[in-house]
């Protein structure tokens, strides 16, 4: 039988893509290919072995304080250093949990759109 075999990608609209994707790289530091396209890869030194799709309930209060219907998740190799890079940026840090399945921190884009920093435990 045909199955899905990992997320293809993530895909959303802006009121200015361009300028969008030019934060993307220059604070969260994607490497955008053609378009302004970022291909992440499964491969990638430190990538979890899995990607996470969950959907929520359409009143949950995890994505505030932003009013976006999505959140971004972005798995990292060191979310203390990440995270004092943003903050050498001037980028707001929301907040930041420890679990047993890793560590998070959050921040908002340009857009409103709430993204979650994850460094898995391993």
């Amino acid at each position: 039988m045909a199955k899905i075999t990992g997320l293809g990608g993530i895909f959303f609209k802006s009121p200015d893509p361009k300028t969008l994707a030019a934060w993307y790289r220059d604070v969260l530091g994607l490497e955008l290919a053609e378009h302004g396209v970022a291909m992440l890869s499964y491969d990638a030194p430190g990538h979890p072995p899995f990607v996470v799709w969950t959907p929520f309930a359409a009143d949950t209060n995890y994505f505030a304080p932003s009013s976006r219907e999505l959140m971004v998740n972005f798995a990292v190799d060191d979310l203390d250093g990440f995270v004092a890079m943003l903050t050498e940026k001037s980028i707001a840090v929301l907040g930041r949990e420890d679990y047993d399945y890793g560590r998070f921190a959050w921040i908002m884009d340009p857009d409103g759109t709430k993204i979650e920093l994850w460094e898995p435990k391993e």
